[in-house]
């Protein structure tokens, strides 16, 4: 089963782009949470992801809760850099859903409060506000992979040969 990502309310168009990308290249499902801060027609997001579109599978949904309650019995972490556990700390099961919050103020506080123990965090500098929203996907989205020695990726057997060969 694949990872899935969860933007909530993703504000910059070029994010977006790059995370869908990432989610092109590791098999992983984006799931997007209105309101959106752009159009999905916008040429930042277009170009961000590239020629990658057509390799990402996307799902739309009004509200966090209309996500949760279309997976009931799904994992859901939840990324934030108010978290007590880093993102090393925790086991990721095969299709859990990995939550990231908009850019210019991360998940909300209520959610995260009811899921603490489900919440996870980069390690960094104090004097640091955070990481940028796509380099944390994929940051995250590598760990979980690597958990799972990086099943159905090209990289999770032995290459026999150089690509160059």
């Amino acid at each position: 089963m694949p990872l899935n990502i969860v933007l909530v309310e993703p504000e910059i168009p070029q994010n977006t782009g790059n995370i869908a990308r990432t989610c092109a290249a590791t098999g992983s499902i984006l799931h997007l949470v209105r309101p959106l801060g752009f159009s999905v027609e916008d040429k930042y997001l277009k170009r961000a992801g590239l020629d990658y579109w057509n390799w990402v599978d996307v799902k739309y949904y009004d509200s966090f809760n209309e996500l949760k309650n279309q997976y009931p019995e799904a994992e859901f972490f939840y990324s934030s850099t108010k978290a007590l556990n880093a993102y090393t700390d925790v086991r990721y099961s095969d299709n859990c859903f990995l939550v990231f919050g908009k850019e210019t103020a991360g998940l909300p506080e209520e959610l995260l409060k009811e899921n603490k123990e489900r919440c996870i965090r980069i390690p960094m500098k104090e004097c640091i506000r955070s990481l940028n929203l796509s380099n944390s996907v994929a940051i995250i989205v590598y760990e979980a992979l690597r958990q799972q020695n990086f099943k159905g990726l090209a990289s999770s057997g032995k290459l026999t040969k150089y690509s160059w060969e």
